[in-house]
């Protein structure tokens, strides 16, 4: 005979959620976010991340651009920094530069980062700056009332495509991995629990960090990006995936119709800091630069 399941009280519920600590790294302001919206898990997602690696709120950034994604810095008790549409990846890199012993998390939509400031990202991901990257991935221009954006499916009829699109959508996870980014992965705001842990592996990791996460857009997506489609189309990568072959890693990212969850990629590496560090040094200790003649 099946248990009956222990009731949850309200209060109880309360006093669990207080008492763990992540709720220090939510600041006084309420998200703004659309009812449902993906980004409360992946807001929710952050915070428990931050609390179970136990990274000070002092020593944390978070930097955005423009989009619904932008608001993020104000949600959450950490330092941040509003940026430019599109210019969030170089800013981060400035921020991290200036001070590597800083946590630093960039965050972004599709549209943000894929179009206007998918220039960028090649060079962060090949420089391997210690940053971790959050694109929340809802495939259409929410915070502008829901054109289609770089990642928006062949067909989709939106206000800029009233006569549907003709355009294929742009593969982020294929793009990073081929861009040379050191730890690759993919997570779904419908799974918040596996999000949690996908985004602390991700600030975890040295290096340049990029996660994926499928977060649909409630409001002015009824059709493609649902929480009911995708709730069908997710699955886990095979528990036999080597996420240091990037070869397997690239042809599960070309199965999109079934978008998997998990690690993709992962790679060791010097980061940025190492190798201006490394320079430092050899300068510091008098060592000629390459190609130059020590002076007599």
């Amino acid at each position: 005979m099946t248990e009956p399941l222990k009731p949850v009280y309200l209060e109880d519920k309360l006093k669990e959620v207080r008492g763990d600590g992540h709720l220090s790294y939510r600041s006084s302001s309420l998200p703004t976010w659309c009812p449902g919206c993906g980004y409360f898990s992946v807001a929710e997602g952050v915070a428990m991340a931050f609390n179970r690696l136990k990274v000070p709120s002092k020593d944390a950034v978070i930097v955005s651009g423009i989009g619904c994604a932008s608001r993020f810095p104000f949600f959450m008790e950490t330092y941040g920094f509003h940026t430019l549409h599109g210019r969030t990846l170089p800013v981060a890199t400035g921020v991290k530069v200036a001070n590597d012993k800083l946590t630093m998390v960039a965050v972004g939509g599709d549209g943000d980062d894929f179009a206007i400031g998918g220039g960028h990202i090649p060079h962060a991901a090949r420089r391997n700056v210690d940053i971790t990257y959050l694109v929340f991935d809802n495939g259409i221009y929410g915070l502008t009332k829901g054109q289609t954006s770089p990642t928006s499916v062949e067909g989709f009829v939106t206000p800029s495509t009233p006569y549907e699109s003709h355009d294929r959508p742009l593969n982020p996870l294929m793009m990073l991995l081929s861009y040379g980014a050191s730890w690759v992965g993919q997570a779904y705001a419908g799974q918040p629990h596996h999000l949690t842990d996908m985004i602390a592996g991700a600030i975890a990791h040295r290096g340049f960090s990029y996660l994926h996460i499928l977060s649909p857009c409630v409001t002015f997506d009824k059709t493609e990006m649902t929480y009911a489609n995708l709730n069908v189309r997710v699955r886990d990568l095979p528990a036999d995936h080597d996420p240091t072959d990037r070869m397997a890693a690239l042809e599960q990212a070309t199965r999109t119709g079934t978008p998997a969850l998990g690690l993709f990629y992962l790679e060791d590496r010097p980061t940025l800091a190492d190798g201006m560090a490394d320079i430092a040094a050899r300068a510091m200790a008098g060592i000629p630069a390459k190609g130059k003649k020590a002076r007599g």
